[in-house]
């Protein structure tokens, strides 16, 4: 929207009299009070300016919500860079805007949107409301909606998108965000979430109409439009129908006596879990009652991030000893994602990794490719991905099977689009994965789906039961056939952005201008790889395979030792992360001396590189 709100000149006889001393101030306060028709995020800057707040006001409205990894995503609340009714209508204004130049046959086509159960009171502002403000600014255009009448897993909507043939869609979601946050994910035609230059066009497009418009505003449309459709019978059917294209043992599933308990972490996915075990012919997973049914308040977690493991599993844990249940699926509150759990011998429970999941699926999605395709099929037409900070476990399968394996730049949208592309060429993709939990399993959604994932983990461990082995005896069975890959994910806090690229900086000019560290302490580098800048010295060329990235820093080292270390910055938050792999050759099977390896150099790499004592960088909490 540009600074304080919006361009362009407001008469000045209608703005609020210089209430801030601050005329770019005044003109964005007077635009939210003259522009908001709810009464409780109004009533919030109408009380920061009564207060005389002009730090805070000026924190709300003088700037504007940009796409990152995950769409738009914020706090919800008052403000042009909150999440809020005025924020959803300007974006899809713009959205609209920018399809209308893209598609001759926009009217013809449509657009779907969907939404999850989040909420805030103190706002008046929740994912459906938000969802039919966004049907309303399009209906109003009479752009043809497909709007979802009840909640859905976010993968729904890019599901529908190609489906129904549609243009675009949105999913009104924060995913497993903090319970205040909510979100704007929008997905292109070919049912991938959108990349650049979209997201940057439709930035430059919501600039250009920030007033909304006649109609809306008018959230009722939903009800009343002829142009609004249910896709919900259609999409549910068709979804689950596809899914039975990824089920290959289904006699096993129909006669397995092993539980599974399933939590919705206070979200979306119950239902939908429910209906893809029976797709898969399974007896319904054993629901945890205190998190099956939507609560915006997640009041039994800290917090609704699956990822964090055993401490937020607790109430799935006990209600599995309970039950007997030896595996515990989770999908976050938007279901996208997915979080697995499985009983030991000595009764303690495993929870995986998502580096660790990702090699049990990309285990199993080659095992029944390879049992169930044609004579004539050829391996090198098939592919696997992985975002270049996940694990590069589904690479040593590839090397030693045959198919090939890709990296995209971190986020699902990247891998949603280059799997496009390689299909549209005829290749045949059986699985992607980000490391935080992120899995797509066969090719039906261009996204991360934690439904579909749920349901191919019960049919793994089913077929695993049947050969006498647990999800975690197969995962050694893989480190032992293809390598161990043993990682580490951690992060420091730093709120000096200068810092940050003081950091960054002195490592492209390490030893002397224009050159990268050739060792960290003692660990000998062979590669290092910049998508900041584009450089990679692995390439013939010198030149990235991967999109350069100015926006954010990142740069990846390969180690002699077998070692692959990724330092970046989050788009959303002050942090530097970092990422740390031993890949081991199947011959190295000493797990013990590759994590202390492992451990060794990720402390040689704070120490020589991050500094954290001289860059005041805030270790994160255990």
């Amino acid at each position: 929207m540009g600074e304080c709100g919006a361009p362009g000149d407001v008469n000045s006889n209608v703005l609020i009299a210089r209430s801030t001393g601050d005329a770019q101030l005044d003109k964005a306060v007077w635009q939210w009070l003259n522009w908001d028709k709810n009464q409780k995020t109004k009533e919030q800057i109408e009380s920061l300016l009564q207060n005389g707040k002009h730090k805070e006001l000026r924190d709300r409205l003088c700037c504007r919500l940009t796409f990152g990894t995950a769409g738009l995503r914020s706090a919800m609340g008052a403000g042009f860079c909150y999440i809020n009714d005025l924020t959803v209508i300007q974006s899809t204004q713009g959205i609209y805007k920018y399809l209308e130049r893209c598609f001759s046959d926009f009217k013809q086509r449509g657009f779907v949107v969907g939404y999850d159960t989040r909420g805030q009171v103190t706002s008046n502002c929740s994912s459906k409301k938000l969802a039919k403000l966004t049907a309303a600014v399009l209906l109003a255009k009479d752009v043809p909606v497909y709007f979802f009448s009840t909640y859905v897993p976010t993968p729904f909507v890019p599901y529908a998108v190609q489906q129904l043939k549609a243009v675009a869609g949105v999913m009104i979601t924060a995913s497993h965000n903090r319970k205040e946050d909510n979100g704007y994910k929008v997905y292109w035609e070919n049912g991938a979430q959108i990349t650049s230059p979209h997201d940057k066009e439709i930035i430059k497009c919501i600039e250009e109409c920030v007033e909304p418009w006649n109609g809306s505003w008018n959230e009722n449309l939903v009800d009343t439009s002829p142009l609004r459709q249910d896709p919900l019978k259609k999409i549910c059917d068709c979804y689950m129908e596809d899914l039975r294209k990824i089920c290959y043992h289904r006699e096993l599933n129909v006669q397995t006596n092993l539980k599974f308990v399933h939590t919705s972490f206070h979200g979306v996915g119950h239902d939908y879990v429910q209906l893809a075990f029976k797709a898969f012919g399974f007896q319904p997973p054993i629901p945890v009652p205190e998190q099956k049914d939507p609560d915006p308040d997640f009041s039994t977690v800290k917090c609704p991030n699956p990822e964090e493991g055993e401490s937020v599993l607790e109430l799935s844990l006990r209600l599995a000893e309970k039950e007997n249940a030896k595996v515990v699926v989770a999908t976050d509150p938007d279901a996208d994602r997915l979080a697995v759990a499985e009983q030991q011998e000595n009764g303690c429970w495993k929870v995986f990794t998502g580096n660790e999941l990702a090699a049990l699926f990309g285990w199993w999605m080659f095992s029944c490719w390879k049992e169930n395709c044609s004579q004539d099929a050829d391996v090198k037409n098939v592919y696997m991905l992985a975002t270049t900070v996940s694990s590069k476990i589904l690479r040593a399968i590839a090397l030693k099977e045959g198919f090939h394996f890709e990296e995209t730049l971190p986020g699902f949208k990247w891998i949603g689009s280059r799997v496009k592309d390689l299909l549209d060429n005829g290749k045949e993709v059986l699985f992607a994965f980000e490391e935080s939990i992120g899995f797509m399993c066969g090719t039906s959604v261009l996204d991360k789906d934690g439904v579909s994932a749920a349901v191919v983990i019960a049919e793994m461990a089913t077929y695993l039961e049947g050969k006498n082995l647990t999800l975690a005896q197969k995962l050694i069975e893989i480190y032992e056939t293809y390598g161990y890959h043993i990682s580490k994910t951690s992060y420091f806090l730093c709120y000096d952005p200068p810092t940050i690229k003081r950091i960054f900086e002195k490592l492209r000019n390490f030893d002397a201008p224009q050159s990268y560290p050739k060792f960290c302490g003692i660990y000998n580098i062979l590669h290092v790889r910049d998508i900041t800048t584009g450089y990679d010295s692995s390439q013939p060329n010198e030149k990235s395979v991967l999109p350069v990235s100015k926006s954010s820093q990142m740069i990846t080292f390969t180690f002699q030792n077998g070692c692959v270390a990724t330092l970046r910055t989050s788009g959303t938050e002050p942090k530097i992360k970092y990422y740390a792999e031993m890949c081991a050759l199947p011959e190295q099977s000493d797990r013990s001396m590759l994590e202390e390896e492992l451990q060794k150099l990720i402390e040689a790499l704070i120490e020589n590189f991050l500094e954290p004592d001289k860059n005041g960088l805030i270790w994160r909490s255990a």
